[in-house]
């Protein structure tokens, strides 16, 4: 059957693919027309194609598939809902000790893997230490050990409290310990709703729905995504190929018969990270040179922040697919609402001004000591929304005279820059786990992409570990907020501003009418596998 699902959608692929590459004439289109009607009246409603932008590198979770949403394939022992609370899914209950040190779970008796084989308290515990030992995407760099006390339940000893570990958990599909080895992340069996058919590298992935999954067999039995560019997509869209494709905001105002657009919410930034430190000299270890003289000076950056209307950029360059961002965390539970801010030109003018910047010469560019309000901002070339976005603000700005070029690299060459240059970066997490990341001191100028501004503070760290050890979500959330503005400081635009946020991306989804995508939670940041975070919801109505 799964060979067989496997042959047919292909066949369907190939062909359809052939048949757009020729315009038809209006004859043969009636005729098509006439063909696509009689199939879609005959065909069952249990199938879907799914076309997205980015291919998974692993379905492995222990390496991160499924991180920051929920792998199909696994089996967590708790879920995130659409409104980012939690709920069991493998677990049937937990406790956390009363020094927040030892959390112990019990689980249910009703699943399996895919092969027949329980899943056991010893296979989570086996997932969660191969996790540890990877050291990839999944951090439990806090957790001491796991261990199964009996066949349900499981007791896992962390090493500090950590009120993320719930975050965490939710995103670590469970693995058979009895069928693991190198080739998992390739062929991979598990307890979830989807199990794994086929994978065609740089083509597609094939899953079929899990029968005998504990939650009910989902409605939507054969599921194929398919790995394609935007425009192709659209392109696949249009010729009636896929059921559900991603899109971007430049391109999702194209109308196409039969289907419907739905912009769903996320927490995916974009903005400017801004060098903290001035230019010395120095270089990280990996030689990278360090600091910029011109965003190194806080005036600078909050004057950036003050003068760029966002929802103009919203409304124009994401045609309305958007909305302002303030935060790396807008929205979120753990979001503090006071760091946003409105545009004022005049007071971004004015905090130059009082900082002795002025347009001497009548180039309107500032300068201070011979120093030009000029420098470069970088994006990944190729990245039409990253170019637009980082354009606009860039235009913008000219009416207080800073001075911003934007060019398109190579993420190789942005990693060697990023360090000195400003980027048009992006991120968003359901995880507040993002948030200690970006931010914390140790974390500045490495060779990764959290903290490449240089941003440092003794108070911020201090917040940050209050919120890593609080023993509730509620006590944590406050800590975390604190981080963005206690008031007098923080990291956010009205304080030391080492990012200057500027929308939220809305995710463009075109989805044929009559297909139920379920109830989207906020998706954090890529355009792609958070969508099927849910697909046990998903189904097509009745006619």
């Amino acid at each position: 059957m799964k060979r067989i699902f496997a042959l047919l959608l292909a066949a369907i692929l190939l062909v359809s693919f052939a048949a757009c590459a020729a315009a038809p004439s209006q004859t043969e289109q009636t005729a098509q027309t006439e063909q696509t009607e009689q199939t879609e009246q005959t065909q069952t409603k249990d199938s879907v194609v799914i076309a997205i932008g980015s291919e998974p590198e692993t379905l492995d979770p222990t390496q991160g598939w499924g991180h920051g949403s929920a792998p199909i394939v696994q089996s967590t022992l708790v879920k995130y809902t659409a409104q980012l609370t939690f709920e069991n899914d493998l677990a049937t209950d937990y406790s956390l000790s009363d020094d927040a040190l030892v959390w112990t779970f019990t689980l249910r008796d009703d699943a399996y893997f895919t092969d027949g084989t329980p899943v056991t308290a010893q296979d989570v515990a086996f997932t969660l230490e191969t996790a540890k030992a990877a050291q990839g995407a999944v951090d439990l760099t806090y957790m001491e050990s796991a261990e199964a006390v009996d066949e349900h339940t499981v007791k896992i000893t962390l090493s500090q409290p950590t009120s993320i570990f719930l975050n965490t958990l939710a995103s670590v599909g469970i693995v058979p310990e009895h069928a693991y080895d190198e080739n998992y992340g390739r062929s991979p069996i598990g307890s979830g709703p989807y199990k794994f058919v086929e994978w065609r590298p740089q083509e597609q992935i094939l899953f079929t729905a899990n029968e005998d999954y504990y939650g009910g067999a989902p409605a939507i039995k054969n599921v194929a995504v398919v790995f394609m560019s935007e425009d192709a997509a659209l392109a696949a869209v249009q010729a009636g190929q896929v059921d559900v494709a991603y899109s971007t905001a430049t391109l999702g105002k194209t109308q196409v018969a039969g289907y419907h657009v739905e912009a769903i919410k996320s927490a995916d930034n974009r903005g400017f990270t801004l060098p903290v430190l001035p230019d010395t000299g120095e270089t990280t270890e990996s030689g990278a040179p360090i600091g910029n003289n011109v965003t190194c000076n806080l005036e600078i950056r909050q004057a950036i922040a003050y003068a760029i209307d966002r929802q103009q950029i919203a409304d124009t360059v994401l045609n309305g697919f958007g909305r302002p961002a303030y935060s790396e965390n807008d929205s979120m539970p753990w979001n503090n609402p006071e760091v946003k801010i409105d545009t004022d030109v005049e007071c971004a003018k004015q905090l130059l001004a009082d900082a002795g910047w002025a347009d001497t010469d009548g180039d309107g560019i500032v300068e201070k000591d011979g120093l030009k309000a000029s420098f470069r901002c970088v994006y990944p070339a190729g990245d039409s929304v990253r170019q637009a976005v980082g354009m606009a603000a860039a235009e913008q700005v000219k009416a207080i005279g800073i001075e911003i070029t934007v060019e398109g690299m190579s993420w190789d060459e942005i990693m060697r820059v990023m360090f000195s240059e400003a980027v048009v970066m992006g991120w968003g997490s359901a995880s507040p786990n993002e948030t200690y990341y970006l931010y914390r001191s140790e974390g500045a100028l490495l060779d990764d992409f959290y903290n490449p501004e240089g941003y440092q503070s003794a108070r911020t760290d201090g917040y940050l570990n209050d919120a890593m050890q609080a023993r509730t979500a509620e006590e944590a959330n406050e800590c975390w907020k604190k981080v963005q503005w206690d008031g007098t400081d923080g990291t956010s635009m009205r304080g030391q501003c080492p990012w200057v946020w500027i929308v939220n991306l809305d995710h463009v989804t075109y989805v044929r009418d009559g297909l139920s995508i379920g109830e989207q939670p906020i998706h954090g940041h890529g355009h792609g596998l958070p969508l099927i975070q849910n697909l046990q919801e998903w189904h097509w109505d009745a006619d």
